[in-house]
């Protein structure tokens, strides 16, 4: 009886225990679980209360009968409650709240006690074995039943084994004789193998519950590492992109809108560079959570990756959208504070709406990405609405670089040569390679739109490098008086492998490095990158001569003319075409003629077309004119009947173009 009374507080110590978080989700699994069945309660409320009746109206004892009455009603009143509780969960999220497990146990220990008085009362009061039989039997049943219904509570279902068997037992050894003692002293021993039933039922109960959960956890861990940004917390691309495709998939109307914004943080790049990563991501959070404020609601937010964030929002217009570009530009026109550092930033922003700008997700995110090129490329820090020229643009782009992939590879490309006259012998001295591009489809297509191509597609490195050594085999035919000049992009400037091209088409064609000059353009000076300096140093030593190209279009031209040697200065068309009218163009023109003789350079000016301009860059003091009054770019079969009659004489300006005119 001592070690019955210690389990007992033991139980009650375990049930009065704080529980803990780690817990809480499985103990309220455990507690849905007693409810699970209402059907269950409700065959057992039967089956006792008619039990009961039956002993009760057999004994003719009038407090038998007011005990089964009343295990008639608690059981009765069990099942309601968990039919109501089914009925709560339904539309109640979250845990179930803790007032009815505390419902359930108390409902279920009144039970188990009625059950248990009213079996002693049976075998202390009645003389009728057949009732002890009955009464014993259901109680028996009862124990055995709910040591597997409310084995995941051990002390709600140890508690309803001891209500009832011990009062039975208890009976039997009262009513005396050998049998009735000897089950007596085994439903008391009964309470024991019940109690360690229950518990290995709940530890098996228990481990498959945490193991549900666990993986039930992981599911969910794993959903929000696929569904959202592990450093900002907003939804990640693959989220948005999901998103996007159930909008367009569950639209009522095809007038329905959805506005996309992509954003892109403008020289995000340099915060990286000069301040490091960690601040870079930190900044990403404060945007993430300004961008989120900023919506308000009004859409969602995703990280697509980089700096780059992606809103997303359905019933928005055209209009709207703009709004939102505004409201998000003025949130983020704010100081930032990073790791001690006071940060400002802008962002540039690409919209689309569909359904005007896009059937589907894919294609508004392209056209919103489209629009986003355009507000970088028109000053940062401002928004630019989707319209479909871009993608007439992007489609021409996209032919163009295919088919210069093919004309590179299939040998398409040409050189035509534009001959730059010395001003005081009317020789030609330079001839500038000028590459050409019969597309066979679209014709002859501007240098000023497939060259920009070729830049951004990575394609202009190998261009240059036939261009140099197509350039350096043609000239091997000229006189050794005639240098031939090649353009060199600025994207190309700071590589390691322009020496090597140079140095091949040299060595490949015999042409001396002193008949080589090579053009740039004041744009490499915009930085200042020592790298740029070391390759210039080297195309230097390798013998080649260097022209500054478009003088006076940049603000860093005096700084690289102090700081690089440079053979020829080339005068920027546009001042030579207002010397006859423009006092400010001639007063440019005589200065760079001036400097240049100062630093004992060549000058050339550039886009000489009319004949005054020719008698103007002759007085100036410019060593060397080049335009179309004197020659247009020509393929290399004119060129030679040009060089061939390379023998006029520039004094005689009129005579030199109707000269060239003729030819």
């Amino acid at each position: 009886m001592s070690r019955l009374v210690r389990h007992l507080c033991a139980v009650l110590r375990a049930r009065f225990a704080p529980r803990t978080q780690q817990n809480a989700e499985v103990q309220d699994s455990l507690v849905k679980a007693l409810y699970a069945s209402p059907a269950s309660l409700l065959s057992g409320a039967i089956s006792g209360g008619s039990l009961s009746l039956v002993i009760a109206w057999q004994a003719h004892v009038l407090t038998m009968h007011i005990i089964a009455a009343l295990v008639l009603i608690v059981g009765i009143s069990r099942s309601i409650s968990a039919v109501y509780f089914q009925r709560a969960l339904a539309h109640q999220d979250g845990p179930a709240r803790p007032i009815w497990g505390i419902a359930y146990e108390m409902g279920a220990w009144i039970y188990a006690a009625l059950l248990g008085l009213q079996s002693l009362a049976t075998l202390t009061i009645s003389q009728n074995a057949t009732l002890h039989v009955l009464a014993v039997g259901m109680v028996a049943s009862y124990a055995g039943g709910i040591s597997g219904r409310n084995a995941g509570r051990v002390h709600v279902a140890v508690g309803q084994t001891c209500f009832t068997m011990l009062p039975t037992s208890i009976g039997l050894l009262i009513a005396g004789g050998v049998g009735y003692v000897v089950l007596g002293v085994l439903c008391f021993l009964m309470i024991f193998a019940m109690a360690e039933i229950t518990k290995t039922t709940h530890r098996i109960v228990l481990e498959a519950m945490q193991g549900k959960q666990e993986k039930s956890n992981l599911a969910i861990k794993f959903e929000r590492l696929a569904r959202y940004d592990s450093l900002t917390g907003v939804e990640n691309r693959m989220a948005m992109q999901m998103r996007l495709r159930d909008l367009f998939d569950n639209r009522i109307s095809d007038a329905d809108q959805t506005a996309v914004l992509w954003m892109d943080l403008d020289r995000f790049k340099e915060i990286n560079d000069t301040l490091g990563h960690i601040v870079g991501d930190q900044l990403l959070c404060q945007v993430a959570e300004r961008l989120t404020r900023a919506l308000d609601r009004r859409g969602h937010v995703a990280r697509f990756g980089g700096d780059e964030f992606v809103l997303i929002c359905p019933g928005v217009s055209r209009i709207q959208a703009e709004v939102i570009a505004g409201d998000i530009t003025r949130i983020l026109a704010g100081d930032f504070e990073v790791g001690g550092h006071h940060l400002t930033i802008s962002a540039s922003m690409g919209i689309a709406v569909a359904p005007e700008d896009g059937a589907d997700g894919d294609e508004l995110l392209q056209h919103a990405d489209l629009a986003l090129y355009k507000a970088k490329h028109a000053g940062r820090n401002r928004h630019a609405q989707f319209d479909w020229t871009m993608k007439e643009r992007q489609n021409r782009t996209y032919e163009l670089e295919t088919g210069l992939r093919s004309a590179l590879a299939n040998g398409e490309l040409q050189l035509h040569y534009q001959p730059i006259f010395d001003t005081e012998t009317g020789r030609i001295t330079i001839c500038e390679a000028l590459m050409r591009w019969q597309h066979p489809e679209l014709g002859w297509i501007s240098p000023a739109e497939f060259i920009p191509i070729a830049e951004s597609s990575a394609l202009i490195e190998p261009m240059t490098n036939w261009a140099l050594a197509q350039a350096c085999r043609d000239a091997m035919g000229w006189d050794e008086d005639i240098r031939v000049a090649v353009n060199i992009s600025p994207a190309l400037i700071k590589t390691d492998g322009l020496p090597r091209a140079v140095i091949s088409a040299l060595l490949q064609s015999g042409l001396k490095a002193r008949r080589l000059e090579l053009e740039v353009t004041e744009s490499i000076f915009l930085e200042d990158d020592r790298r740029t300096h070391l390759i210039l140093s080297e195309l230097r030593r390798i013998g080649l001569r260097l022209a500054l190209d478009d003088f006076g279009t940049g603000y860093s031209s005096l700084g690289a003319l102090r700081t690089h040697e440079f053979d020829t200065i080339k005068v920027d068309q546009s001042f030579m075409r207002g010397v006859g009218e423009n006092p400010r163009d001639r007063a440019i023109a005589q200065s760079v003629a001036y400097l240049a003789r100062a630093l004992e350079v060549e000058t050339v000016a550039e886009g000489i077309e009319t004949e005054e301009q020719l008698r103007y860059a002759r007085e100036t003091g410019f060593t060397n004119v080049q335009g179309f009054v004197l020659s247009r770019p020509v393929p290399i079969g004119e060129l030679q009947a040009l060089l061939n009659r390379n023998r006029a004489d520039i004094h005689d300006m009129a005579a030199l173009i109707r000269q060239r005119r003729l030819a």
